[in-house]
């Protein structure tokens, strides 16, 4: 299986995509898109929309694993992360690719198999799980490859009969 990994913004967009193959993961490729903080946000849209279409093109993944929304201090922010989301979402619908959403919590879960576990526990696991030499740069990246790893999880568990938590 192979599964693309975002973590959504509209700044940064981190992107990882994971080979699964029994219970193997391999690293195909992973990167982010920036944006210009100067550029009109609608450019910056774009870019982020372009940039995901071309990786989603490059890199035919079988499934894209998503963080899902939540609302934390910031209602600027929120609400420009999700017009990111949305044209995330339309990239992935015109390439045919499904789309799996995950909370933190759940990443969290699949990944290091502790809910609470902080940022650097995660990132650290994920490069272990994917033989990395070190935790890719920037943060968004490396998150982005922890939710691919997530997804690879969790879909084993759904196929086994169990849903994650």
């Amino acid at each position: 299986m192979r599964v693309l990994g975002i973590d959504p913004g509209y700044a940064i967009v981190g992107w990882g995509v994971v080979e699964y193959v029994g219970n193997r993961f391999a690293p195909v490729g992973y990167g982010a898109v920036m944006t210009d903080k100067d550029t009109p946000f609608e450019h910056r849209l774009q870019e982020v929309y372009e940039g995901i279409l071309d990786v989603c093109r490059r890199y035919q993944p079988e499934a894209i694993s998503l963080e899902k929304l939540f609302y934390q201090h910031n209602q600027t922010t929120v609400i420009g992360v999700a017009e990111a989301r949305g044209v995330i979402l339309l990239a992935a619908a015109q390439c045919g690719i499904p789309i799996y959403e995950y909370t933190p919590m759940q990443v969290k879960q699949a990944v290091t198999g502790y809910g609470k576990a902080v940022k650097k526990q995660i990132q650290e696991m994920t490069r272990m799980l994917l033989h990395l030499p070190e935790i890719p740069k920037p943060d968004d990246t490396a998150d982005a490859l922890a939710m691919a790893v997530a997804h690879c999880h969790c879909s084993r568990s759904r196929l086994m009969g169990t849903q994650p938590r």
